[in-house]
């Protein structure tokens, strides 16, 4: 099956039968989407959310956790991965976009970028997730899925493989074939099981005529 074609039946699959895929991670403004995302690294969305509802409570914007301490900020995300450095994130982004971009998240992908704690991939959620943008972030389970069916060829970075898949999704369905990948990778083709028995797109997957030689 030729890489097109793939893309064409996957695409076709998901939009049949996964009309509506959004993110997990629960937030209620641009500002908590992007701390949201910045505890989610190497973390999984169960736990950021439950971490989240009380930081939030405390601090509900930028000015709040601008004015907090390092220490106040990791007492709420200790459990999480990583704590000391996400709480230094969270200070120096709160404080970024309080006084740099008088508390608006920006949209712009490079921009984002300025941000402590935000990284392409990260930068690529919030333009997508918040802004409807045509960027397809990467994470560990998009890397994974989209080299394992098929979708991605010889791909050794996420930058890689963020050019792969947005040469052949379609524009317009670049922001929702984000999350089909992330829910597909999450809940269907798992790291070390995959459950091809279960899954829709084996039918066009590479992998799976591959999986019991």
């Amino acid at each position: 099956m030729y890489k097109k074609e793939r893309f064409e039946k996957i695409i076709a699959w998901f939009e049949q039968n996964m009309p509506i895929a959004e993110t997990e991670l629960h937030y209620g403004s641009a500002f908590e989407l992007l701390v949201a995302v910045i505890l989610s690294a190497q973390c999984t969305d169960k736990r950021v959310n439950i971490i989240t509802p009380p930081l939030f409570e405390k601090y509900p914007d930028e000015i709040r956790m601008a004015d907090a301490s390092i220490e106040d900020i990791f007492e709420f995300i200790r459990s999480c991965s990583y704590p000391n450095n996400k709480a230094k994130h969270l200070l120096g982004m709160a404080k970024m976009l309080h006084h740099d971009f008088k508390g608006e998240v920006p949209s712009d992908i490079n921009e984002l970028q300025k941000l402590p704690g935000v990284g392409r991939k990260t930068a690529n959620v919030i333009a997508s997730v918040v802004f409807n943008k045509p960027v397809m972030a990467v994470d560990t389970h998009v890397f994974r899925v989209s080299a394992r069916i098929g979708l991605t060829t010889n791909s050794k970075t996420p930058l890689e493989t963020e050019k792969q898949l947005v040469k052949y999704i379609p524009e317009e369905k670049i922001a929702i074939a984000h999350h089909w990948l992330i829910l597909h990778g999450r809940y269907i083709c798992l790291a070390r099981k995959p459950k091809c028995k279960e899954c829709g797109i084996s039918a066009f997957c590479k992998f799976f005529p591959l999986k019991d030689k």
